[in-house]
């Protein structure tokens, strides 16, 4: 791995203090997965507590609970009503605001799939629940699905999509871009500003954008190019925004983590052969780099 150049105006997580406890690093509640998706939210919970979150509690559809806790014994793991598909149920919504009582920061999408349902339940979150909210994957499809929700956030949010996510977004929204990076990038600091939100337009040089400063990211590698590693950078950010960093600073700072886990990944096994879970195996010296 070339030396690693890192830019003067990046955020830091602050020094751990001698009298802190799990309490201090705040409580991160992810919410997503279903039958033969469980491996999406298990790496997003895993990257939280790879970033310092304090408390990690994973809300899943009661038929793959045992699944997703099969992964990792340090965190929690609460079931969600599902359907017979094995997909979240809108009946969860009075449980989900439930857990939310207790976080202090909420993401999901990772492994949620589409429905009618989940729309609803992914809407219902953007406009009622106060808390900083991560949503990706189909968090950000479903909210496609539900585009009068984004005019009216309850709290911070943060969107993380990768383009095919974002056009379709910018399609509910009657947003016309061209098939272009520069128009994408033009678009989302557009949506940005107009939905007060933080976007993680994810690529080649990922951007992050507030709609008022632009940030670009200038590590990470093709091989990152692969399902799973989208889902680490959502636990990976929700758990920075635990951590007290604002929206848009948790997003920068996490992104160029992600790209330096990535980067010592690939220094290590090569590119071709990457997973999400040797980024995620990275992440503690990318931490360590970044300290």
């Amino acid at each position: 791995m070339a030396e690693l150049s890192i830019p003067k105006d990046l955020p830091r997580l602050p020094a751990r203090q001698a009298d802190s406890h799990k309490g201090t690093f705040g409580t991160a509640l992810l919410i997503g997965g279903s039958r033969g998706m469980a491996g999406a939210i298990a790496l997003s919970g895993m990257a939280a507590l790879r970033s310092g979150a304090g408390k990690v509690r994973l809300a899943v559809p009661d038929v793959c609970l045992e699944t997703v806790a099969q992964f990792e014994p340090s965190y929690m793991t609460v079931p969600l009503d599902c359907n017979e598909q094995g997909c979240l149920e809108s009946t969860s919504l009075e449980k989900i605001q439930e857990l939310a009582k207790n976080a202090t920061c909420v993401a999901i999408g990772p492994g949620l799939t589409c429905s009618a349902q989940i729309s609803r339940l992914v809407g219902w979150l953007y406009r009622t629940l106060p808390l900083p909210l991560v949503v990706d994957a189909d968090g950000i499809n479903a909210l496609a699905g539900s585009p009068e929700a984004l005019a009216n956030p309850a709290g911070p949010r943060v969107l993380t999509p990768h383009p095919g996510e974002f056009e379709r977004l910018c399609k509910a929204l009657s947003i016309t871009i061209e098939d272009s990076v520069p128009s994408r990038e033009e678009a989302a600091v557009k949506l940005a500003r107009q939905q007060q939100m933080t976007i993680v337009l994810k690529g080649n040089k990922t951007l992050v954008t507030d709609g008022q400063t632009q940030f670009r990211n200038t590590t990470g590698n093709p091989g990152m190019a692969t399902g799973g590693s989208g889902d680490v950078l959502t636990g990976i950010i929700t758990a920075l925004i635990c951590q007290k960093l604002s929206p848009f600073d948790a997003a920068r700072l996490g992104v160029f983590a992600h790209g330096v886990a990535g980067d010592l990944t690939a220094a290590e096994v090569g590119m071709v052969g990457m997973t999400a879970r040797d980024i995620l195996g990275h992440l503690p010296h990318a931490w360590r780099k970044l300290a």
